[in-house]
Parts: structure tokens; sequence; C-alpha cells
């Protein structure tokens, strides 16, 4: 049985290590606030632009752009998104576990020409040690999410896009749901599929930061789907499919799909940084509960090594009275 001074050692060391975990769950929570309230500030652009694109679609849903026409695959870009800590779960592993099973499906399939975008730097060790085909380093972008650098990310594989240098582009990340609650996901980035991205999962819970077992459920509670409203909260209705376009509708769609693609790229970048905070929070908080619960532990241990001590101390000394 260990000595009570090294019961108390641990006692102390356990004490800062949950000093440490609660801090770092409440930096979480603050930070994924600040991430919820950039989803929240970015939704209304989303929901006008998807309302425009369907709009357009009902209309006439025969028009084509070179973005959403499917071709032949013999080389893929994959843009990954991860973070550029660590101490947030199965947050990175799971995402870097998803790329290498997404690489090796290709592989399979005989497609060795694989391009790899890592979005934080987690990500872009791992895929520089596995000797990925990596396009750059944009690790900054975690941490300071920016629209014009998205902007520039996805000019760069539209370009490729079209010139034929790349087939195909997929999306790796982090979904975000709830603060309990994030989906790990694989989407089409080009071609674009309207008809796919436009009829995405658009729930979220942006008005907690609670990874308790009822926003884990959320999605349970709330499975109806909701009509969308404006801004003074009133109900958006569709727009009139007998309306005239200028210059033609393929012009206004060459305009708007690389919006969409845009926002895409955007958006799961913001989504991936709320994960990577609820996913943060949530560890920590795992990680203050076992060290409470270890206190519990240690502090039942040294009462009853002290209680043995004292209780052996007066034997000791009762056993001398009597002999005496």
């Amino acid at each position: 049985m260990p000595s009570l001074k090294e019961i108390k050692g641990r006692i102390a060391s356990v004490n800062s290590t949950r000093k440490i975990t609660s801090a770092m769950k409440m930096v979480a929570s603050s930070k994924l606030h600040h991430a919820q309230v950039a989803i929240q500030n970015m939704l209304p652009y989303e929901t006008m632009l998807e309302h425009i694109l369907k709009s357009f679609l009902a209309a006439e849903a025969e028009a084509q752009t070179v973005f959403d026409q499917e071709r032949p695959v013999h080389r893929v870009a994959l843009v990954v998104y991860a973070s550029n800590s660590s101490l947030c779960g199965g947050f990175n592993a799971n995402t870097i576990k998803m790329m290498q099973h997404v690489v090796e499906d290709y592989r399979a399939q005989g497609i060795t020409g694989i391009e790899v975008y890592p979005i934080g730097r987690k990500v872009y060790e791992k895929a520089q040690k596995l000797g990925y085909d990596v396009q750059g380093e944009f690790s900054a972008l975690v941490d300071k999410p920016n629209v014009r650098q998205c902007i520039d990310i996805a000019m760069e594989l539209g370009k490729k896009f079209y010139e034929g240098k790349v087939d195909k582009v997929e999306l790796i990340y982090h979904h975000f749901k709830s603060a309990g609650s994030q989906v790990l996901t694989r989407k089409t980035f080009l071609p674009i599929d309207l008809a796919e991205e436009l009829d995405r999962d658009h729930e979220r819970d942006l008005t907690s930061i609670a990874a308790t077992r009822e926003s884990q459920e959320y999605l349970k509670r709330n499975s109806r789907k909701k009509a969308r409203v404006d801004s003074e909260g009133n109900e958006v209705k569709p727009l009139n499919d007998n309306f005239i376009v200028e210059p033609d509708m393929d012009t206004v769609l060459s305009q708007l799909i690389p919006k969409l693609a845009h926002l895409m790229l955007y958006t799961a970048l913001l989504d991936s940084v709320a994960s990577e905070h609820a996913a943060r929070m949530v560890a920590m908080q795992t990680a203050t509960d076992n060290a409470d619960e270890l206190l519990r532990q240690l502090n039942l241990q040294y009462n009853k090594s002290r209680q043995q001590a004292i209780t052996s101390e007066l034997l000791d000394i009762v056993g001398g009275s009597v002999n005496n």
C-alpha cells in the first residue's frame, strides 16, 4: 500500500490536472460560442442563395454548366479539414482515418492521381508523413476562418476542374449539428450536384453549448423539416417560376454556381471549427469528470490509510502500557 506522502502527492497532481482540463473546457466553450455566431451570420446568405438557385432550377431544370457535368474520373482532389492542436477526442483521428480510407478506395479503383488540400496542421503533417501529394499548407485558416482564402482555394480547384487537371473534388469534414453531435461527412465538391447540395441537412443547434444527453438528442426531437423564414420571421414563399432572366439562364447559373462552390468550402470550414471546439469541450469535460472520480478514490484511500496508521499507533501505545 502506498504511503500517505505518496497519496498526497498524487492528490496534488490530479488537482493540478483537473484545474487545467477545467480551464481548457471553459476556453473551448467560449470559442464554440464564437464559432456558432460565425455560422449564424453566414446562414442568411446561404438561405437566400439556395432559395434563388432552387427557383431557377424549378423554372428551367435543363440548365447546365461546366461545373455540374460528370466525366470519367482519372485524377481526384481531397479537401480535408482537421485542427491545429490535439486534446479534442477522436476529432483528428477520425478525419485522418476517413482520408486514408478514401485514398485507399480510389487506389483500389486504379486511380493514383490524388491531391490533398489539408486544412489544419494535424492532417497536413499526417498527409506528408504518408507521402500524399500535398498541395499546400492552410493551417492558418483553422485559427482565423477567412472567406477570401476559401474563395482562392475554390477558384484554384475550379480552374483545375475546368482545365481537366482534376476530374473530381471531395470534402472531408465534421458537420456541426449540436454541441454533442458532430457528423463526419464526405461530400462531393466538384462536379456540383445541385439537387443533392440544395437538399442537404441544414439542422444545427446554434443556441446551446451544453454537451449534455439532452443536446445529443436534439436531432431526434427536431427531425421535422422546418419552413424557411426571412429575417423578420416570415415564411419564405417560393418565387414565381414564370419570370424572365437576362441575359439567359445558363449565364446566370454560371455566376451563381461558383458562388455556391465558394460557400460550400467556407461552410465546411465553419462547421469543422465549431465541431473541433465542441469535441474539445466534451473531451475536457470528460477528463474533468474522471479527475473528480479519481480524487474521490484517492481521498478515500488517504483517509483509510491515515485511519489505519492512527489505529496502529494507538495499538502500539496500548500495548506498551500493558507491558509496563
